[in-house]
Formats: C-alpha cells, structure tokens, sequence
C-alpha cells in the first residue's frame, strides 16, 4: 500500500485537522463527535442542510460546507457510515430554528442512522425532514443497499437545495425541491483500477490490468458487467446510453451533464467522455445546458468516472447558477 498517510487509524482525523486549518473562514470542525460545520452556523430563520457519509470521497460531502450548499457534514470512517450522535450533533448545531433538511445517500447504514439522528432531534424539538438519493441505474441492489444506491446525483441535489435554502425557501419547499432533483436525474459509473481502504491495505477487489467493470459504485460493489477495457467512447456510450433511457430523457429536454472522476482519472480524460456525451445527446435532441466536470465524488485513488444526467427547468437552472463557497466547488462570489 502506498499512500501519503502516517496511521490509517489517523487518517480522518488527521483530514480534519487539515481542512480546519486551511479552510477558517469556511468552516469550523467538532472532533468528538467529528463534524465539519459552516463558521456562520446556526443561521436564523434558515434552513440547515445535513448530509454525510464515509471518508474517501472528497472532496463529499465535507468539501461541500459553506454558503450556498450545505451547513453540515458527518465523515465517518473511510467508506463507512456516520454515526447517529454525529448526525445529530450536526444537526442541532445548524438549527436555526426553520427546521433541517438530511440529505442521505442510500446506503442501508446511512440510512439507518440518519433516521435514528433525525427521531432524536425531533424529540429534542427540531422539525427535520430527510431526502433519500437513489440515482445509479446501474443495479436493483448492491452491497450495502436496498435499491438504488446514491451516487453522483447528491453533489447536484446538495448545490441546487443549498441554493434554496440560502434564498430562504421553507423546509417543505427545500424538501420537495431535493425529491424533484432526485426524480429528473440518472447516474452509471465505471471503474479501470480498484481504490485501496487505508486499514485494509489492500486493494477492495482485483481488477485485472486488460479488464474494467461497468456500473461499479462508489466503494467499488461490484457492478453490470466485467469486461476488457474498451475505448473512451465506447465506454460513454456504455455509461450514458442507460442513464437516458431510464428516466427517460427525449428530445426537446435541457439537461445538466456531470463527468465525474472517481479520483484516479485525470481531466484530460474526463473532457474526451464529455466531448462524447454531449455528441451523443446532441443526436437525440436533448440539451447540455449547464455542465459539472472534475473529481466531485471520488472513491479514493480509483480510476474510472460516472456519468450523471439532470433534466434542468428554469428554476433548477436558477439555482445551481447561485453563488457558492465552499472548498470543493464555488462560483459567483
């Protein structure tokens, strides 16, 4: 194992301390239990935005802290769920007193514990909703989930809600908002190497140098179809191909299109798969009006890249053009 760490049991930890003193103006951070928070937090009279989940995909959900996004992140272990004290920790240190939103991948141990977080801050007097994302076509249910895991999807929900959350829109509206961006957006990833777990030490899973595997999910699970490696645009028509068919998109759509990196891939490669993508939905009559590319949601150092679709209306389009500041994605300010 070759990582630029000291001990694996340190790592998020050390992460922590890292973010916290590079980023002061952004964020404050609680080591026990860990949470990343705004520095402006509570706000008053504002929604507060929660999400989280395990360490290794930064820069999710704790890159994402700051004006126009979320007010709050759980990290739990690499590739591991939060757990419900953290949530709840979180969550009361964001209520200012408009109520709080969980946005929560669909992992069965996220969701367990956000449910259990959101019951405990409803009994101490906070009114808490929670959004389940569930955007990766690729597989009915995989390792650790019932259904539909959560993948790129989230980083879009989280921009655009935070947005509305800044603007002052209620905690229903901010709820609703979120179930409409999970309803109009797909996702499929692909994997070219495996990612290694620092207290495992070794890699998840073995994928042979000449193979990939098609529909991986963010911990490496496995995915549809393991094959040899095939040329960028195959592999885009591979990956998009499914997205748009299953909600599905049609001519005449506007759309959001996220290339991302799953953290080994670098941009020039993530620009050959855009170049396709946006050649392939030309075809079909549909769209690319707003764009996201870059490592968003990452599973460690793996190679490969997801694709994610948003059928975009004049509303959504408003808000994700928002100002943001955060350390992993800002604009407009």
């Amino acid at each position: 194992m070759k990582k630029l760490i000291n001990k694996a049991e340190d790592v998020v930890r050390e992460e922590l301390e890292g973010i916290e003193l590079a980023h002061p103006d952004l964020v404050k951070v609680s080591y026990d239990p860990a949470y990343i928070v705004r520095a402006d937090a509570p706000i008053k009279g504002k929604v507060g935005l929660v999400s989280g989940g395990g360490s290794g995909h930064e820069p999710m959900h704790g890159g994402f802290v700051g004006k126009g996004m979320l007010d709050a992140a759980c990290p739990g272990a690499v590739f591991t769920s939060p757990t419900p004290d953290q949530m709840l920790e979180a969550t009361k240190a964001v209520d200012g007193g408009a109520g709080v939103l969980h946005i929560v991948k669909n992992y069965t141990g996220d969701i367990m514990n956000f449910e259990m977080a959101a019951d405990l801050a409803r009994g101490e007097g906070i009114e808490v909703e929670s959004v389940v994302v569930d955007d990766d076509v690729a597989v009915k249910d995989s390792t650790w989930t019932a259904g539909r895991r959560g993948v790129g999807l989230t980083v879009l929900m989280e921009k655009i809600v935070g947005a509305a959350a800044e603007e002052g829109r209620s905690l229903k509206e901010c709820a609703d908002l979120a179930r409409k961006v999970n309803g109009q957006g797909r996702s499929m990833g692909m994997a070219l190497t495996s990612c290694t777990v620092p207290h495992v030490g070794k890699p998840s899973f073995d994928l042979p140098e000449d193979e990939m595997e098609i529909g991986i999910g963010i911990h490496g699970e496995p995915g549809r179809t393991r094959m040899k490696v095939e040329p960028a645009d195959k592999v885009t028509e591979m990956l998009l191909t499914p997205v748009v068919e299953d909600l599905p998109f049609k001519a005449g759509d506007e759309v959001l299109l996220f290339v991302n990196s799953m953290g080994g891939t670098p941009l020039i490669e993530l620009y050959i798969i855009y170049r396709k993508a946006v050649h392939m939905l030309k075809e079909k009559g549909i769209k690319v009006t707003r764009h996201l590319i870059g490592p968003y949601i990452t599973s460690l150092e793996m190679a490969g890249t997801s694709i994610t679709l948003l059928k975009l209306d004049e509303d959504l389009t408003k808000l994700w053009d928002a100002p943001v500041k955060t350390a992993g994605m800002r604009w407009g300010i």
